[in-house]
């Protein structure tokens, strides 16, 4: 049975109303943007509709699950964070950080449909113009399709189009004794050998302008060489000379000035839910300062803050 004939069949939607959907679903998208941490630097989200997010969820879940994903992929994949990210790193004493440019916008149907090709073959036309209506948002202002960033499907296919990259990276890294991770966008590369590394960013540059697909650009302003000698940071974690991985010391002087205006009563509801979530950050990435933060303000006072049922 085809794609569309089992969307027909099995999502709850008439006929027509599937069709419309279909038809109308690059456009229903509400789209923001949230600033960056580089100032004056915006990033634009697309939310899709309540509707057009059921189909892309049902999409994933009975079409494109078994589209392939690389281990060295570590970014939307149930079982991994930014900290089995930088874990793989910590041993390591050269760093290298790359990022590639406009990720998910730079993703285009066509990347998709070439990658289907191999991974999800014998499309066929119907199918092929569903599946892109339903999975990229249209750009009012270049009246393209892209991905996007906010639809649930998006991290599925970002992970899963880069797999032919990361297959050739990852190649290319383990006859080097080079460690090597992708977390959406950013690349990771470390190693214990000096020079090595020096390499990579040209290596990465040529494999990208020869890709099939999709055509991605490295952020040459984002390329950062470290060693153990230097601050590493990798995915927002400190890599430490002791070989664990950190929420870093600013991030804790912050989080002990928040709970120290918690205690004197000067914090919002609104802050102290953020300052739960963080918290609970710090209980998946660094558990030992939360004992630290405990001694200094007292199990009582903590417990009410955050609550212990997960730890």
């Amino acid at each position: 049975m085809d794609i569309l004939t089992r969307m027909m069949a099995e999502l709850p939607f008439g006929s027509g109303e599937m069709l419309s959907l279909i038809a109308s679903a690059p456009r229903r998208y509400k789209v923001y943007q949230i600033p960056k941490r580089a100032p004056g630097k915006f990033r634009t989200i697309a939310h899709p509709s309540r509707e057009l997010k059921f189909v892309q969820r049902w999409l994933v879940k009975r079409v494109l699950t078994g589209l392939p994903v690389h281990p060295a992929a570590t970014a939307y994949r149930t079982g991994t964070s930014i900290l089995d990210n930088a874990q793989r790193h910590v041993a390591q004493q050269y760093l290298l950080k790359m990022d590639i440019k406009d990720f998910f916008p730079s993703i285009k149907p066509r990347d998709f449909l070439k990658h289907c090709e191999q991974y999800l073959p014998n499309l066929s036309q119907s199918d092929q113009r569903a599946l892109t209506q339903i999975l990229f948002r249209r750009n009012k202002q270049t009246d393209l399709l892209e991905l996007a960033i906010g639809a649930p499907s998006s991290p599925l296919i970002s992970n899963s189009v880069f797999y032919p990259l990361d297959e050739e990276i990852a190649a290319y890294c383990n006859e080097h004794a080079i460690a090597y991770t992708r977390y959406a966008d950013d690349l990771t590369f470390s190693t214990n050998h000096p020079h090595i590394l020096t390499k990579i960013p040209t290596f990465v540059t040529e494999i990208l302008a020869k890709a099939n697909y999709p055509n991605l650009t490295v952020n040459l302003e984002k390329t950062v060489h470290s060693s153990k000698k230097h601050h590493r940071q990798v995915t927002g974690l400190v890599l430490t000379s002791d070989q664990k991985v950190s929420i870093g010391r600013e991030k804790k002087r912050i989080l002990k000035a928040l709970i120290h205006r918690y205690t004197l009563g000067q914090l919002t509801s609104e802050d102290i839910s953020n300052l739960r979530g963080q918290l609970s950050f710090v209980h998946s990435v660094e558990p030992t300062f939360l004992t630290t933060l405990e001694n200094k303000y007292g199990v009582a006072k903590m417990s009410a803050l955050i609550g212990y049922a997960s730890r």
